[in-house]
């Protein structure tokens, strides 16, 4: 089998299918070609023993801060030399400044889109071949030179005949036998190295080699990303904090995309975000709370934003320029992790151990009780600090000691989640370390969680107000103080739909259950608490009932105010 007619037969029979990601005909077609994978990983370890041998002698002989400029930049063309695969991890530790030295990070960044181009006669072939036309009939004016090149293609600026201003992507050429090789290889050694790791880490290896691919070769079909910027853009359409290109599908295929092109400041570009008159503080919220809709309300996120896929335009908006890896969480997923949250807000590590396990964190078999104290050792501080002290090396290092502890594990389905979190917690540290991620996500987290109507999320909402079938009180009132600092929470409408379920059906066992706890906690009058009980029975006529629901309101929302402002 050739290698054309190989990558052919992992395409459906459609001309618009994607091409799918198959680990078992990539392994038959490589066993078969040893010599393939022994060529490529010779030139992988001497690449990097040459560069580790480097930097051990300069630190022997006292030359380090001598040739520091000299070896982050041999470390970039390393990177670059091995292709997308290795490129896409330097992108991800280009967000990283709390793990790269400064002059390291300052290469790795040129990893984002200033990368070494391919010429242009064979981009303007590729463009005419996919798009079955001239280059001048489909473009009114193009840019005669790339205007930026990453790890997959490189872009032209270029205007249409109808006069809309346009970026225009085109993959590099031969991208697939380098890839297909590298996961193949990746793979292989994830089995090899599994025995050296903490025993769950180490099984699920192969399994997040596997989601890498799958989301990689999605990347590499233009189609496919031209799907996931619809999509992206439908679920954005009522937010006016979020830009999403159009795509021209005229000019676009699965090599070649087209899609409007967008005016604004790379997210690492600081001079020119202050020169446009931006806060940097308003930029990161922006992207955490976009963040935590993609994650929380949509499913469907974006797991590679790093600066060069993110643009602050002059009006306040943050762009998305490349929805090319792209994933989708189911319903159940995203209630828990909104509830995970919440739980971390109350301290309440019992609740969150068994969120850990509904999330695949720990099976189902598992003993969290000695896991509990340990959980609220490495989380117990995260509420009020800065990204800073609360980030995710912080706790990837302490979870690795607990690896070893206790059996968590990282399931495959959240690989891309920590991808796209631990990017996106680079960036806040890069425009400002002490930004408080918490205090954007925490009150998102807790307006969801009040407002939401769907009957998944109110049984998520109950499951935190509740413990030992008592009402906490402390977490609601907790929750709407941290909710209010959100600008886009408004109580009254809340109020309502909480009475809206508590008069109902379902909201029976509610109103019970709040009752018991006013009459524990002497928020009420008797007589008052007379009468709730009659609405408990439904002895009450409904305007009767209105009023008694009016006075209740009132008289708990001055109990609230009065808690706030105490």
């Amino acid at each position: 089998m050739t290698y054309s007619s190989f990558i052919a037969s992992q395409r459906g029979q459609e001309s618009d299918s994607i091409l799918k990601y198959d680990p078992r005909a990539i392994a038959r077609y490589y066993n078969n070609r040893p010599w393939l994978g022994l060529f490529r990983s010779l030139k992988i370890v001497t690449l990097f023993s040459v560069f580790v041998i480097q930097l051990y002698l300069d630190k022997i002989f006292n030359q380090e801060e001598k040739n520091k400029l000299k070896r982050a930049e041999r470390l970039r063309k390393i990177l670059t030399s091995l292709g997308a695969a290795f490129i896409k991890v330097g992108q991800a530790l280009s967000t990283r400044p709390d793990l790269i030295k400064p002059d390291f990070l300052e290469e790795l960044i040129k990893l984002q889109d200033q990368l070494p181009p391919f010429d242009n006669e064979t981009a303007f072939d590729i463009i005419e071949r996919e798009l079955d036309m001239p280059v001048n009939q489909a473009y009114k004016e193009i840019s005669p030179n790339p205007v930026a090149a990453a790890s997959l293609g490189q872009v032209y600026r270029a205007t249409l005949h109808t006069g809309e201003a346009v970026a225009v992507k085109v993959q590099r050429p031969k991208l697939l036998p380098v890839i297909t090789l590298d996961l193949y290889l990746l793979r292989l050694g994830s089995k090899w190295i599994a025995p050296f790791l903490p025993l769950n880490l180490g099984h699920d290896l192969t399994l997040i080699v596997d989601e890498f691919g799958i989301k990689l070769f999605e990347e590499i079909d233009y189609i496919n990303e031209g799907r996931n910027a619809e999509k992206f853009a439908a679920n954005f359409r009522d937010d006016d904090d979020v830009k999403v290109p159009h795509i021209y599908w005229r000019y676009t295929s699965h090599k070649v995309l087209t899609l409007e092109w967008i005016n604004g400041c790379k997210l690492n570009d600081f001079d020119s975000i202050r020169a446009a008159g931006l806060d940097p503080s308003d930029i990161i919220k922006v992207g955490v709370t976009s963040g935590l809709r993609q994650l929380l309300e949509h499913g469907f996120f974006h797991a590679d934003p790093h600066p060069g896929n993110l643009f602050a335009m002059a009006d306040g908006r943050m762009a998305y320029i490349d929805f090319g890896m792209m994933d989708q969480l189911d319903e159940h997923t995203k209630e828990t992790i909104a509830s995970s949250i919440v739980q971390l807000i109350n301290g309440d590590y019992e609740a969150l151990a068994r969120d850990f396990v509904d999330l695949g964190f720990l099976t189902a078999d598992t003993d969290i009780t000695p896991i509990i104290p340990a959980l609220e050792k490495v989380l117990g501080n995260a509420v009020g600090q800065s990204v800073a002290d609360f980030n995710f090396k912080t706790i990837t290092d302490d979870f690795s000691e607990l690896m070893y502890e206790y059996p968590f594990r990282v399931p495959a389905k959240f690989a891309l989640i920590i991808r796209s979190l631990v990017t996106q917690e680079g960036l806040a540290l890069s425009l400002n370390p002490d930004f408080k991620i918490v205090e954007v996500s925490f009150p998102y987290i807790s307006r969801r969680l009040l407002t939401e109507e769907s009957p998944a999320m109110r049984r998520r909402l109950l499951e935190v107000l509740f413990k030992d079938d008592k009402f906490q009180w402390e977490r609601l009132e907790n929750m709407i103080q941290i909710a209010k600092s959100d600008h886009k929470f408004d109580l009254l409408p809340t109020a309502g739909l909480g009475f809206q379920y508590l008069v109902s059906d379902e909201g029976d066992y509610l109103r019970r259950q709040i009752i018991s706890a006013l009459v524990e906690d002497d928020r009420l009058h008797t007589e008052e608490v007379r009468r709730l009980w009659q609405l408990v029975q439904g002895d009450l006529q409904p305007r009767k009932l209105f009023d008694v629901a009016v006075n209740a309101v009132k008289n708990f929302s001055l109990d609230l105010v009065q808690t706030g402002s105490n």
